[in-house]
């Protein structure tokens, strides 16, 4: 018999059928060909354009092994199921517990109005400062801090104030970048935000006689389809967000007032205590493209009339870091200031890499006096 001359061994192709990889956003399934020796499945995964950081494997793999031919090589074939890590986070569900752990208002408040910045939280993110189980741990040290703040000032009235950018969404940049970045679909950042902020308005409301919630549109969280925004402004995560925590707080008979801008606008003002005196603008800032255009951006808002023309105080998010910036005079001729909020976020490589910058995460809030002027004090939790 010659010697480069054998006998064809008989095909057996894997009963799993051929090699893939099935993903639905949480979970997957893959099936590999038939492996020699040893399987690798983060090799696997990351071959097939999955990040084995990101995901992990679950369960007992199916196996199906047969020889080559007489004599030959066994082959193993390996049929196993994937998912996101952290996938499995508890999920509260809102409807059952809203109901549960609410206490009543204290009565004994000052004449002042605590703000509170809530921006740029972006759950689902995951970078440099971690995954979003790290987002949580840090975030509930802020809300500690945040509720031993409230409970020594005694506001008569609370302001939260969601800047923008709740979560990190999947469709706000033109590429495909958020789907790697991202350890939460889409529905699980949306409850999980909406259960952190019911979580903190809750823990708040017993310090204070009423709470009022804002909330405007941002770049993360409005419907986009290839970084284009489409619908109307409104048409906003975060804003659904607001909507969703002003039903429960109706069905819990909780005192908060739920505000969002006019449909076709993307910015809001509050008369804070009803008087002219104070009024608070919010705008998330990517309208102004960068910090530094942002006082002209306001300027012109008050040149078209529009929603944060009068405002006294200017609040904003987008740019991540905390700034705050004397702009002009009020009616009453005191000082307009302008507060650029801390971000909660898990960190940004995009812009560290590109700008050699980064701010730290934290929560910023002020007090309000009646009839006091502002003088610009913050605080950063």
């Amino acid at each position: 018999m010659l010697e480069n001359l054998e006998i064809a061994a008989r095909v057996r192709p894997s009963p799993f059928g051929r090699p893939a990889v099935e993903f639905d956003g949480t979970t997957g399934t893959a099936t590999t060909p038939g492996i020699k020796g040893t399987a690798n499945f983060d090799e696997f995964l990351e071959q097939a354009g999955y990040d084995p950081n990101l995901y992990e494997v679950v369960g007992t793999p199916r196996t199906s092994r047969w020889q080559q031919r007489e004599g030959g090589e066994w082959l193993t074939a390996y049929r196993f199921t994937f998912k996101l890590r952290n996938a499995n986070i508890d999920l509260p569900l809102l409807y059952q517990t809203a109901k549960k752990n609410i206490k009543l208002p204290a009565t004994k408040t000052s004449d002042q109005t605590f703000v509170i910045l809530w921006s740029d939280l972006q759950l689902g993110k995951v970078d440099s400062r971690g995954n979003s189980q790290d987002l949580f741990t840090r975030v509930e040290q802020t809300i500690v801090d945040l509720v031993n703040k409230v409970k020594k000032e005694k506001p008569s009235q609370i302001i939260f104030c969601d800047v923008g950018d709740i979560i990190e969404n999947f469709t706000n940049t033109a590429d495909l970048a958020q789907l790697q970045s991202n350890d939460l679909s889409i529905m699980q950042q949306v409850d999980l935000a909406t259960t952190i902020v019911w979580d903190v308005l809750k823990r708040v409301m017993p310090h204070t006689q009423r709470i009022v919630y804002a909330s405007v549109g941002s770049n993360h969280c409005q419907m986009r389809i290839s970084k284009q925004r489409v619908f109307k402004p409104v048409d906003d995560w975060g804003v659904h967000i607001g909507r969703t925590l002003a039903r429960l707080a109706q069905e819990t008979n909780l005192p908060i007032k739920f505000i969002e801008p006019q449909p076709h606008d993307e910015s809001l003002a509050y008369d804070v205590f009803g008087d002219g005196f104070h009024i608070l603008g919010l705008w998330h800032g990517h309208q102004a493209g960068r910090p530094d255009s942002v006082p002209d951006w306001w300027r012109k808002q008050a040149f078209g009339r529009q929603p944060v023309a009068d405002a006294t105080i200017g609040v904003s998010g987008h740019f991540h870091h905390l700034q705050v910036r004397e702009l002009g005079s009020t009616q009453q001729g005191h000082s307009r200031y302008w507060i650029q909020a801390s971000t909660l976020d898990n960190g940004s490589s995009w812009f560290r890499l590109n700008s050699g910058e980064d701010s730290q995460p934290g929560l910023v809030c002020f007090t309000l006096e009646k009839q006091k002027p502002f003088t610009g004090t913050v605080y950063k939790l």
